[in-house]
This record gives C-alpha cells, sequence and structure tokens, in this order.
C-alpha cells in the first residue's frame, strides 16, 4: 500500500499500524519474545479500539497459551490442512467421478511434493 494513502485516514493510518504490529509479533524467534509482542499488540488494540480488530483481538487473548505454545514447538498442521483443502475442492469439482478409486487417485495426484513423478 502506498504510504500516501494512510494520510487520509487516522483509522487507516492506526489499522496499518496494528497489522504491522501483529507480523512483528508472528516474527518473533521465542516464546518469552512472543510474548511481549503479543502483549504490546493487545494493549494497542485496546488503546486504539477499532471494531473491526475486536474479534482478531478477543480470539487472540483467548487462545493465548496454545498460539505461543507455537513459538516453543515450531510445528505446524499446514501441511495437513492445505491436503484438507486440496481434497474439499476437489471434491466440489469431481463431480464426473464414478467411482470412489478414480477420485481416491485424483487426490494423491493433487496432494503429491511431485505430482508428475
Amino acid at each position: 500500500m502506498p504510504i500516501a494513502m494512510l494520510r487520509f485516514s487516522d483509522q487507516l493510518l492506526q489499522a496499518y499500524a496494528l497489522k504491522e504490529a501483529f507480523y512483528d509479533f508472528m516474527a518473533a524467534s521465542t516464546r518469552a519474545e512472543a510474548e511481549h509482542r503479543l502483549d504490546f499488540w493487545l494493549g494497542a488494540c485496546d488503546q486504539l479500539n477499532l471494531p473491526e480488530f475486536k474479534p482478531c483481538r478477543r480470539m487472540l487473548a483467548n487462545w493465548r497459551p496454545y498460539i505461543l505454545n507455537a513459538f516453543d514447538i515450531h510445528l505446524s498442521n499446514g501441511f495437513t490442512e492445505g491436503c484438507n483443502n486440496a481434497i474439499k475442492t476437489l471434491k466440489r469439482l469431481a463431480f464426473g467421478f464414478r467411482n470412489f478409486s478414480a477420485f481416491r487417485a485424483r487426490i494423491l495426484l493433487a496432494v503429491s511434493p511431485h505430482p508428475y513423478i
């Protein structure tokens, strides 16, 4: 976003600053650093009181310990979620598959890390 746009609205500038602070929180390398940055972000949300950020703020406050655990373990279920998303998309598009084995083969092809090998 061009920085010039931020001069037209204080709320837009505040929302941009909150977004950047959230990215800063997610880039933390340790749990202690993430905890400090999350506290800063939650406090900034409370102070700025932008209604668009309230659901996100509530979710982060409610799930705080579990979110911070991700900075200890450094594992993610992103691959599994990506596979599930690919399967659901294929299921919506798979009206032409007449049997399960053809559908299964198409799923395996879609989620394979090397689909042409």
